[in-house]
């Protein structure tokens, strides 16, 4: 029913949309989720070694990836010149690109959440570790990190609402994500038309992120409740 209230043009845009953008959208945002877990579980883990040297640098790393702007970060890896290595091409392509600085920005915010949630174990739990003879390597995978994941599963749900609305920003670069999408049909029929559309196009890209984040953005609400 509600279907056919809507403009004949507008089926065609909104599949386009649906089939060529949404799968880039959440394709950056799967590379960049398991980027940033992988490179800031282990950054998080070694800021709780107590040397300061390690900790300096880790704190750096995320400090500065943390405090810039996204765009600014994803404008500056793409434009970075070509480098070559012998046989070996370093291009920073559009869509690397944006792969890329998402990770960054992505990890920091991992590493610092980890960090908290280590932390946040009490110091009887790497007592009584210790007391069974577990090394630090072996007391952090096996008893601190386990608890540790419990309660890095809400922040970590947040980051993936977090990092598939940052997508829309490698639309600046080109890359046909979900906003790009948009962008080009709308650019389409104000070319064919004179009309674009604007107001529907960019309305259904604000549909389709709210459909994805809202479940998520609940679905962090309970399990933070369910942690405390």
């Amino acid at each position: 029913m509600a279907l056919a209230l809507l403009p004949d043009w507008f089926r065609p845009v909104a599949e386009y949309m649906l089939r060529e953008g949404l799968p880039e959208t959440l394709r950056l945002a799967a590379i960049a989720v398991t980027a940033s877990t992988v490179v800031g579980v282990l950054l998080g883990t070694l800021m709780t070694v107590r040397f300061r040297p390690v900790q300096a640098l880790i704190r750096l790393y995320i400090e500065v990836w943390r405090g810039l702007p996204i765009l600014v970060m994803v404008l500056f890896i793409y434009w970075l010149p070509d480098y070559h290595f012998g046989p070996f091409h370093l291009r920073t392509e559009a869509y690397k690109s944006a792969a890329i600085a998402l990770s960054l920005w992505g990890s920091a915010q991992v590493a610092e959440a980890t960090r908290g949630a280590l932390q946040s174990i009490p110091k009887e739990q790497h007592e009584a570790a210790s007391a069974l003879g577990f090394g630090w390597v072996g007391r952090n995978a096996f008893v601190i990190m386990p608890q540790a994941l419990r309660r890095l599963v809400p922040p970590m749900v947040g980051l993936l609402v977090n990092i598939i609305q940052n997508t829309t920003i490698a639309f600046v670069i080109g890359v046909n994500e979900f906003l790009q999408a948009g962008n080009r049909q709308f650019e389409n029929l104000t070319t064919q038309t004179g009309d674009g559309h604007p107001f529907m196009i960019f309305g259904f890209v604000l549909l389709v992120f709210f459909v994805i984040s809202f479940p998520l953005t609940r679905l962090a609400a309970f399990l933070e409740r369910r942690s405390i």
